[in-house]
């Protein structure tokens, strides 16, 4: 019997493909068949993500050169895509921007809204939203002047919630310098929520559904005081591990979610209905 979640014959393009969860979603589509194309702005990275793929799952994996910020490129690859694959059945708008907390934690004076610059405002929409939007125009145009496709917009647990600014706090540092998960991160995440159910309206007769995976954090060797304390605004007192999207990014871009469009589904431990 035919499975629900078979991609066999379906070509799927993940942006920001050589990312940390932009690899884990491309090898998801992998194993239920897809052939997937990772792109990326990075294109070393996004060849070796592919070349890597392509050994394990022994199927066909492009890697290309993406930038979602330009119309130009964006066209390119698309081109690019159709020449390999002739189509595109799926797309995952997964490119970002998202300051990560490392040994440092996050830059303090930057973050701050009181000090975050109009250029970085303006670049990270550029990426996170607007990149989302040109994605989407001209590959779910392709999809939907074809009868059907998938948009997948990946959000955050940020997109229902604000952050709590507590977790980032530093010891004997002023107030006026404390580190912050900068303003941009919240509105492109909810951003993204508005432009899934715009897109899932707009373009539900030509067959194309659209929706959003809201991830919680992901647990990627942050340093230990800030794993303790955002596991302990968790229920279920942990982060997720990188492989914990894989279900749902299988659930979200294949038939077994043929009745589900401009929806958000939150992935989180529980954190956001505290």
């Amino acid at each position: 019997m035919e499975s629900i979640y078979d991609l066999t014959g379906r070509v799927a393009v993940i942006t920001g493909g050589g990312g940390l969860l932009g690899a884990q979603h491309a090898a998801a589509l992998t194993e239920i068949g897809a052939s997937v194309v990772v792109a990326d702005i990075r294109e070393e990275t996004a060849r070796v993500v592919a070349e890597q793929l392509a050994d394990r799952c022994h199927q066909a994996v492009l890697a290309v050169s993406f930038d979602v910020t330009d119309p130009i490129s964006i066209r390119r690859g698309y081109e690019e895509v159709l020449t390999h694959f002739e189509r595109v059945d799926i797309l995952v708008n997964n490119a970002a921007i998202d300051p990560k907390v490392g040994q440092d934690g996050l830059a303090s004076e930057n973050t701050r809204l009181e000090n975050f610059a109009l250029d970085q405002w303006n670049r990270e929409i550029a990426v996170g939203l607007t990149g989302a939007f040109l994605c989407s125009k001209l590959l779910g145009g392709h999809m939907a002047a074809h009868g059907r496709g998938v948009i997948l917009n990946i959000a955050s647990d940020l997109s229902v919630v604000a952050p709590d600014q507590r977790i980032y706090r530093k010891e004997g540092v002023p107030e006026c310098l404390q580190p912050v998960k900068p303003v941009t991160y919240s509105v492109i995440k909810t951003g993204l929520i508005g432009l899934t159910r715009y897109l899932a309206s707009y373009w539900a007769a030509q067959g194309v559904r659209v929706n959003a995976l809201s991830p919680g954090g992901v647990y990627s060797g942050q340093p230990d005081e800030f794993v303790v304390r955002l596991s302990s605004l968790i229920p279920m007192g942990r982060m997720a591990a990188v492989s914990e999207y894989k279900g749902a990014i299988q659930f979200l871009c294949s038939d077994a979610s043929s009745y589900m469009t401009g929806q958000n589904i939150v992935i989180d431990g529980g954190r956001s209905i505290l």
